[in-house]
C-alpha cells in the first residue's frame, strides 16, 4: 500500500487538473481560528505547476508502505522489563559525532513573511528534497511536519469570514476525482502559490500541524499537499499515511515541541520530566542468534552508553536501520536504568533536533 507519495501525475489523468481552487467546507469542517492574515490576491483558483507533486497510485515513483505493525511494535512486543540484551545502534567504539545523528538544535525561528512564523524544520526537509526523493527523504518531510504550524489559504477574509460564523473556504488541489487540502511550510511557500496564480482576494490561517492533519482527516479529503508551487520542495502526504501519523501520540507533542524550542538550562530537565507522562518509542530488533529482542542503543569512544529514545514512531523508521518501534513509558525507563548503572543515560530522537539526557536529567524517573 502507497502512504504517501511524491511522483509525477498519472499517465492517465488530464494535464489540466485543477490546483488551489475554493473548497467549500461546511462551518464545522473549517479549523478553528488562528492568526489569519489578509493577503494580496483575488482567488486561489490556478492550474497546478508542470511536475508538482500529485497523489497517485501504489505504482506511484517514490512511494513507500509502512505497515501498522511498524508503527504499533507488533512483533516487537511492548517493553516490559529492562532492555536486555542491549544492540549497539553504532561500533562500541564510535564516538558519539559518527553515530549518525541529525540535526542537534532546530534552525532559529523566521518569519519570512511579517506575522507568519515558518515551521523551519519542515520548510527545511522539503528544502533538501531532490527531484527524485528516497523514502527515507520522504519520511524526513512527514515527521518534521509535526512541528509548529502549517498555513492554509482562505479565499476572502478569513477574520470576517470566522467573525460571520461562515465556514472557511480552503484552497484544495484535486487530482482525479480526490480533493487535497493545499498547506505551506511558511511564507516563502505561500509567496510562490500568489505569484504563480496571481490571486488576491486571499488571507493566510495559521494553525497548528496536527489541528491541519486532522481537520484533513475529518474531511472526505485524500491527503495533503505541501507547498505546491515551490518545486521541487513539495510533497503529497496520503490520507492513510497522515492517519497513521496521529495514531497513538501525544496530542500536545510535548517531547517534539520541546526539542524544536531554542535550547536553555532547562531544556535537558524538561524533557526528562516529559518522558514522565508522553508516550514515546524504543527501537528493536532481533539480537543476533538468541531470537530476542534487543533495545537500540549508542555508544561512546569513551564507553558512555545511551538508550534511543523516540517521539514518535516514524522517528525510528526514518534512520532505515531495519529497527521496529515499540512503545516504552517512563515507569518502564526508569526500571531499566536501576537494573544497569552503566547506562550513561538517552538520546532523543536521534535523526534531530536531538538532545542527550544524562542520569542527573533524569533523575525523576530512576528515583521514583
Amino acid at each position: 500500500m502507497a502512504l504517501f507519495s511524491r511522483g509525477k501525475r498519472n499517465r492517465d489523468q488530464s494535464a489540466d487538473t485543477d490546483a488551489e481552487r475554493p473548497a467549500e467546507p461546511a462551518p464545522a469542517e473549517s479549523p478553528a481560528a488562528g492568526q489569519a492574515e489578509s493577503g494580496t490576491a483575488q482567488t486561489p483558483e490556478a492550474s497546478l505547476p508542470s511536475g508538482a507533486a500529485e497523489g497517485t497510485d501504489a505504482a506511484a515513483e517514490a512511494s513507500v508502505g509502512i505497515s501498522v505493525s511498524s508503527f504499533r511494535g507488533v512483533g516487537a512486543a511492548p517493553v516490559e522489563e529492562a532492555p536486555a540484551p542491549v544492540r549497539a545502534a553504532a561500533p562500541p567504539n564510535a564516538p558519539l559525532g559518527e553515530l549518525r545523528l541529525g540535526r542537534e538544535v532546530a534552525p532559529p525561528p523566521r518569519e519570512s513573511v511579517p506575522g507568519l512564523r515558518d515551521n523551519v524544520l519542515l520548510a527545511e526537509a522539503l528544502g533538501a528534497l531532490p527531484a527524485d526523493p528516497s523514502p527515507q527523504q520522504i519520511l524526513d518531510v512527514a515527521r518534521q511536519l509535526m512541528q509548529g504550524h502549517l498555513y492554509l489559504r482562505v479565499k476572502g477574509d478569513a477574520r470576517t469570514l470566522l467573525a460571520e460564523g461562515k465556514g472557511l473556504p480552503l484552497a484544495i488541489v484535486t487530482l482525479g476525482d480526490e480533493n487535497f487540502v493545499v498547506a505551506y511550510s511558511g511564507g516563502f511557500a505561500l509567496s510562490a502559490s500568489l505569484r504563480s496564480d496571481g490571486a488576491n482576494d486571499t488571507s493566510a490561517m495559521g494553525q497548528p500541524a496536527l489541528t491541519v492533519i486532522r481537520h484533513v482527516l475529518g474531511g472526505s479529503y485524500a491527503g495533503l499537499v505541501l507547498d505546491p508551487a515551490s518545486a521541487p520542495a513539495r510533497i503529497v502526504l496520503r490520507r492513510d499515511m497522515l492517519e497513521r501519523m496521529v495514531e497513538g501520540i501525544d496530542p500536545d507533542l510535548e517531547i517534539k515541541a520541546l526539542l524544536a524550542s531554542e535550547r536553555t538550562p532547562a531544556t535537558a530537565p524538561s524533557v526528562g520530566a516529559a518522558l514522565g507522562r508522553a508516550p514515546f518509542w524504543v527501537g528493536v530488533s532481533r539480537a543476533g542468534d538468541s531470537g530476542k529482542f534487543g533495545v537500540a542503543e549508542a555508544r561512546t569512544a569513551d564507553g558512555q552508553r545511551f538508550i534511543e529514545i523516540f517521539s514518535h514512531p516514524l522517528e525510528v523508521v526514518v534512520l532505515g536501520r531495519g529497527d521496529q518501534p515499540a512503545p516504552m513509558t517512563g515507569e518502564q525507563l526508569g526500571k531499566a536504568l536501576r537494573a544497569d548503572p552503566g547506562i550513561t543515560g538517552v538520546i532523543v530522537d536521534p535523526a534531530g533536533p536531538w538532545i542527550r539526557l544524562t542520569r542527573e536529567d533524569l533523575a525523576g524517573l530512576i528515583d521514583a
